[in-house]
């Protein structure tokens, strides 16, 4: 089955079984749909997302939402070496991403010279797959003459549940949860960003990785070790739960997995266990992280006395911290909002989001004056975003971008 070319010179078609990568065309919610302070006129966002090992494409408009978006995987290249390379990981990006921007604009038959703005991950993540992306993005806008606008891996995730069809209102409190990091933040807007708390060791995604690994389970560990715990008892082992204990004493909203990864690696040295101990293990792990997960959501909920709690990040699509939030959030009288689980993971619908945001938000600045432009803001864009000079950030602290 034929999908694409990677050009017109080559010719070179992979078939399916290579290419898991989707389009997808559906009325995701458009910006018009939010309250009157993150309405602006209409814009087309071409989104790039190319942080880790998922090459992700999407395109965005302000009042017709969501029009396609593409998303090819790199987790069979790198299966065989139990994680990510980053130097493959940086190649592969260079293959996908132009073919992958040619077929999204086509499903949504769009021409180049329709787009307002580009939208791409500048960081963090890897710095090599930044700079394709990074590159790739600043070339074309500056090919087009339209700006290039740089955003946070994380500030994307972080707004991706207003993508649903039943997205949250401001201010609320974001679970962001991942393999690289795990964050809880109050957000009052778009740029508005508190941090409430914050692993100071293991991501809860990494502690899924690793734990998973010292089960002997494939990558990439966290859904395979999820999937085992579905078949054990989650009480047959007592496991940490860590910085649990003098949470409510101290206020201390930080996290902790290192030291439950360490039991579970003196649990499986000690016992050797055959399939059905390690599905115990695996069950007695997830559960100890979602408990945490949980508690300390609950708690930041309390503490701000806000009432909606958005989750974000790979680990969000977990079924077993999905159940354990909706029904402690209803026993409390909270309400949990996820993004769809197509949007967990790296993609470039959140990016295309947040870039159409970040450009609203802009527009209606005191310094922006959207009369000036049928573009709102987009005319009088700051000149950094217009020089196409450009970096990566593959370390970048969230709270740098509150507007």
């Amino acid at each position: 089955m034929q999908l694409f070319s990677m050009s017109r010179q080559d010719q070179i078609v992979r078939p399916l079984s290579e290419v898991a990568y989707y389009i997808e065309r559906r009325p995701h919610l458009s910006v018009r749909d939010y309250p009157e302070s993150l309405r602006f006129p209409p814009m087309l966002i071409l989104g790039i997302e190319t942080s880790c090992d998922e090459t992700g494409i999407a395109l965005y408009h302000s009042e017709r939402g969501l029009l396609a978006h593409a998303l090819h995987t790199q987790i069979a290249m790198h299966q065989e070496y139990g994680g990510v390379v980053p130097e493959l990981a940086s190649r592969d990006h260079i293959r996908r991403v132009l073919p992958l921007i040619r077929q999204v604009m086509r499903e949504a038959g769009v021409a180049f010279a329709e787009l307002d703005a580009i939208a791409y991950t500048q960081g963090p993540g890897l710095a090599g797959a930044l700079l394709v992306g990074t590159s790739i993005a600043n070339a074309l806008a500056f090919a087009l003459d339209i700006p290039a606008l740089g955003i946070h891996h994380l500030e994307g995730h972080l707004l991706s549940p207003l993508l649903a069809s039943n997205p949250p209102k401001f201010p609320f409190v974001a679970l962001l949860v991942s393999g690289g990091h795990t964050q809880l933040m109050r957000v009052a807007a778009v740029g508005e960003y508190e941090l409430l708390g914050e692993t100071v060791d293991d991501a809860a995604g990494e502690a899924f990785d690793k734990t998973a690994q010292l089960l002997g389970l494939g990558y990439p560990g966290g859904p395979a070790l999820a999937q085992l715990a579905g078949q054990g008892k989650a009480g047959t082992h007592k496991l940490p739960r860590p910085m649990l204990e003098q949470m409510r004493k101290t206020g201390n909203l930080d996290f902790s997995f290192s030291g439950l990864k360490t039991a579970v690696l003196l649990l499986v040295r000690r016992e050797a266990p055959d399939a059905a101990g390690k599905a115990d293990i695996a069950a007695s792990f997830q559960e100890a992280v979602v408990d945490v997960l949980v508690t300390k959501s609950l708690y930041a909920l309390e503490r701000t006395g806000l009432s909606q709690l958005v989750v974000a990040g790979g680990v969000g699509a977990n079924r077993r911290l999905r159940e354990r939030l909706d029904g402690a959030a209803a026993e409390a009288g909270y309400t949990v909002f996820y993004p769809e689980y197509e949007f967990c993971t790296d993609n470039g619908a959140m990016i295309a989001l947040a870039g159409a945001l970040r450009l609203g938000a802009g527009s209606v600045g005191a310094s922006l004056r959207p009369e000036r432009s049928p573009l709102g803001g987009l005319a009088n864009m700051p000149a950094a975003q217009r020089t196409y000079a450009f970096t990566v950030k593959p370390r970048w602290d969230l709270s740098t971008m509150i507007l």
